[in-house]
């Protein structure tokens, strides 16, 4: 299963989007709110060189904010992130 990461804050419009979107295609991630924890703030700008959340990975791979992660969605490039793990074993 690929791990999925999202860094967020709790009243970010974006960050819902883009956990509705992962919860409708039940999808398991480890949130981390950087509201307040600047580590994780500055472990998310290390990562994906922004400053704004959400900030999501699949398996350590950037896909990007919101916008990003549901454009990957409509062109499928979403499932085929999610089947990486599972591709790179075969």
């Amino acid at each position: 299963m690929s791990k999925v990461e999202i860094y967020t804050t709790p009243l970010c419009p974006y960050c819902k989007r883009a956990k509705a979107l992962l919860d409708t295609k039940s999808i398991r991630y480890v949130e981390y709110d950087v509201s307040k924890d600047s580590r994780r703030f500055s472990e998310m700008q290390n990562r994906s060189q922004r400053r704004s959340v959400p900030q999501i990975f699949i398996d350590n791979h950037h896909v990007g904010g919101s916008d990003e992660l549901v454009a990957a969605e409509h062109s499928g490039q979403l499932d085929e992130l999610l089947q990486l793990e599972k591709l790179q074993v075969r």
